[in-house]
C-alpha cells in the first residue's frame, strides 16, 4: 500500500479562509435537524481544499468543514452565513482561530463521531452508547501526548490514552451486545474476541483525529487506503472480506503540529 504522508496545519489555515468564502457567498447547505452538510456542499468544498480531501470518494475534510463552523459560532443556519464572529475571523491570524474551532469541538461538539462509523450498527438503540462528553475528552487527550517531531502509530497512541483516561464508547458492558457489524446475532462486538476496544473505541478515536484534528491543523497524518489496512475485519462476515469497518481504517500515525504547543 502506498502510505501518504500530510502537514495540516499550513493546509488547513488555506482551508479556513476557503471555506469561509463559499459560507459569504451562500455556497454551503446543511440539514436543519442535524446540521450536516448536504452531499453538494461537500462537493463544493471538496474543490477548494489544499491538496483535496484525505480521499476522492470519502469525505472527511469536507464533511468536517461546515460542523466546525457551526460548533465553533462562526456560521449558522440551514444556508449557512456568517456570524459576527465568522467575519471577524477573516481578518484575524488564522492559527488563532483554528485553535479556538477545535477547543469548542471538544467541549460541544455537533454530531457523535461514533455516528460516521456506518458500519457498526445497533448504535441508536436505547441506552448503550457512553457520555459523549466524557468519551470525547478522555479521547482528546490523545494529543496532548504527541510530540511534534515524530509520528506515533495509532495502536500505540489509543493504548497510551486508554492508559491515562480510559474510555469507552458503550455504557456498560452489557451494551457491548448491542453493538454488531452485519449481522445483530453473528457480527455481535458482545463477544469476548471481537476485541470491542479495539474495534470500536480505536476507530472513535481515530475518527476524532483524522476527521477533526487533522482537518484544523492539530496534527499532521499519515494514512493508506482504508481498504484491507485493518486486520480485524477479516474477523467479520463483511461481504468484501478487504471493505473497511469505517472510512478512517486507513490512519496509520499521527502526529501534534505546532498549533498545539503555542
Amino acid at each position: 500500500m502506498v502510505a501518504y504522508t500530510r502537514e495540516m496545519l499550513p493546509a488547513a489555515r488555506a482551508n479556513l479562509a476557503a471555506v469561509l468564502a463559499l459560507v459569504e457567498k451562500g455556497k454551503i447547505r446543511c440539514s436543519e435537524s442535524t446540521s450536516r452538510p448536504s452531499a453538494a456542499s461537500q462537493r463544493a468544498i471538496a474543490q477548494v481544499l489544499e491538496g483535496g480531501d484525505f480521499y476522492p470518494d470519502h469525505e472527511i475534510q469536507a464533511f468536517a468543514w461546515p460542523l466546525l463552523l457551526q460548533a465553533g459560532g462562526l456560521a449558522n443556519g440551514p444556508k449557512l452565513a456568517l456570524t459576527a464572529r465568522g467575519r471577524a475571523a477573516r481578518t484575524k491570524d488564522p492559527d488563532e482561530v483554528l485553535r479556538a474551532l477545535w477547543e469548542p469541538w471538544v467541549a460541544k461538539g455537533i454530531i457523535d463521531e461514533l455516528a460516521r462509523l456506518e458500519q457498526i450498527k445497533g448504535q441508536r438503540s436505547a441506552h448503550v452508547l457512553s457520555a459523549l462528553g466524557t468519551r470525547r475528552r478522555a479521547a482528546s487527550t490523545a494529543i496532548e501526548l504527541l510530540a511534534v517531531d515524530e509520528f506515533v502509530e495509532i495502536d500505540r497512541l489509543f493504548d497510551q490514552v486508554t492508559a491515562v483516561a480510559p474510555f469507552t464508547s458503550a455504557r456498560t458492558e452489557r451494551a457491548t451486545w448491542k453493538f454488531y457489524i452485519e449481522h445483530p446475532q453473528y457480527g455481535s462486538l458482545g463477544y469476548a474476541d471481537s476485541d470491542f476496544p479495539g474495534v470500536v473505541d480505536r476507530r472513535y478515536l481515530m475518527a476524532l483525529l483524522f476527521e477533526y484534528a487533522a482537518t484544523l491543523g492539530v496534527v499532521d497524518v499519515r494514512y493508506v487506503r482504508p481498504e484491507g489496512a485493518q486486520a480485524d475485519v477479516e474477523r467479520f462476515n463483511l461481504y468484501d472480506p478487504n471493505a473497511p469497518i469505517s472510512r478512517y481504517d486507513g490512519l496509520l500515525q499521527v502526529r501534534a503540529t505546532l498549533l498545539t504547543r503555542v
